[in-house]
């Protein structure tokens, strides 16, 4: 792997969760008047930005799926994408964005433990250690859930369990289809998965989106979800295969770092959340965790 391609890795994998970490705070505003229902907003996610995939494969060279692939990159769509999205659109509401960015901090573990079984990345005692202190930090805060001063709204149990399984699901898609992404080209894989995506999707939310009063959704609302399909859709599902293909899944999932870090900053100064000494003990088990199976050994 060359040098070049190493650093273009680390750049997209920077720069998609760096759009995920905005997409915490812009989700929470746009699903908690519950305007849109979150199937649908899904259901607007595929359409669109997979249409815009397919335009931009008009334009490069043409790429053949091989059929036995298909079946694959179906699953692929529905636990990468939709039950991903679907779970945090759903989830996200329920929660608030400083959780929400703790509890996303378990990735590179829920990752390393899927590359574990997948790409036979071993497990020492370090990582295991990482782990625990990890999970007990979650448990805490699943079992210390205070209100927040500001009349911010607290975490409940099913928006914890639902980002929960958001960030395992993507992890186990960095994890279990790394083979697969590295096979064909960013546009080629993404055009696949948001067409199976919208395929499922849309019969089950076109009555809800049918039903929505579209002029009573305020400005604001609409450009956050424009931010939601261009940005934190069509932009970061180009970026992740990108550096899938040239960094290990471990590694991609590391830079979930930089999400929480910008979530958490960015609420606290809007006034959507606040610290409370109970989320800082929380967070510095979550991280303190995430720390020693990063720089375990045989994690680099």
């Amino acid at each position: 792997m060359t040098s070049r391609s190493s650093i273009t890795g680390h750049l997209a994998a920077f720069v998609a969760y760096a759009i995920f970490g905005f997409n915490i705070i812009v989700c929470k505003d746009l699903t908690s008047g519950h305007l849109i229902p979150p199937l649908g907003i899904f259901t607007l996610r595929s359409l669109i930005a997979g249409g815009l995939f397919w335009i931009v494969s008009l334009f490069l060279p043409k790429e053949t799926v091989e059929k036995k692939d298909y079946i694959r990159i179906f699953a692929a769509s529905m636990l990468g994408f939709l039950t991903c999205q679907v779970t945090f659109l759903v989830g996200i509401p329920h929660i608030t964005p400083m959780d929400c960015s703790i509890l996303t901090a378990m990735s590179p573990i829920y990752t390393m433990a899927i590359a574990a079984l997948v790409i036979k990345e071993p497990i020492t005692w370090q990582k295991a250690g990482g782990v625990a202190i990890s999970f007990a930090g979650i448990i805490y805060l699943i079992v210390s859930r205070v209100a927040a001063p500001g009349g911010v709204t607290e975490s409940t149990p099913f928006g914890i369990f639902m980002i929960i399984l958001n960030s395992l699901s993507f992890s186990m898609y960095l994890g279990i289809f790394k083979p697969l992404i590295s096979k064909y080209s960013a546009v080629t894989f993404m055009k696949w998965i948001f067409l199976f995506s919208a395929c499922v999707s849309t019969p089950l939310s076109l009555k809800g989106l049918i039903a929505v009063e579209w002029a009573a959704i305020p400005s604001i609302q609409y450009a956050e979800l424009a931010y939601l399909i261009i940005c934190a859709t069509f932009v970061t599902y180009f970026l992740i295969p990108v550096s899938q293909k040239r960094i290990r899944p471990t590694l991609v999932s590391m830079y979930s770092y930089i999400q929480p870090i910008i979530a958490i900053v960015i609420s606290i100064a809007i006034g959507m959340d606040a610290l409370t000494w109970q989320k800082v003990l929380a967070a510095a088990m979550v991280f303190g965790g995430v720390i020693i199976v990063s720089y375990s050994r045989s994690a680099r």
